[in-house]
């Protein structure tokens, strides 16, 4: 989506960090189960971001989990929250749940 390993650990020295996360689990799931991940970008700070996380049972297509993760963009060095540089921006509007 724009941040890749390299701006982690020795480029930008930059990391999404989840601050708070609200899940809610909608259907059991059981190992061997076929399931499918959708992420979506629903909010798009200077900051942060918020995401949603969908697990879909493949055999039928129910969501089985959902998750919505708050994360604040930090820098690695201080551990204090950063601009999120428009590159990355840019390319988070791609993953816009509902974009306007």
């Amino acid at each position: 989506m724009g941040l890749t390993t390299n701006d982690m650990r020795t480029g930008r020295l930059v990391s999404f960090a989840v601050f708070n996360a609200q899940s809610e689990f909608r259907a059991e799931l059981t190992a061997g189960d076929s399931i499918r991940l959708e992420t979506e970008v629903v909010v798009i700070g200077s900051i942060s971001m918020t995401f949603t996380h969908r697990l879909f049972r493949a055999d039928g297509n129910m969501t089985a989990f959902e998750a919505e993760f708050k994360c604040v963009l930090l820098t690695l060095e201080t551990r204090h929250a950063t601009e999120t540089p428009d590159d990355v921006r840019e390319r988070a509007t791609k993953w816009l749940e509902n974009p306007t």
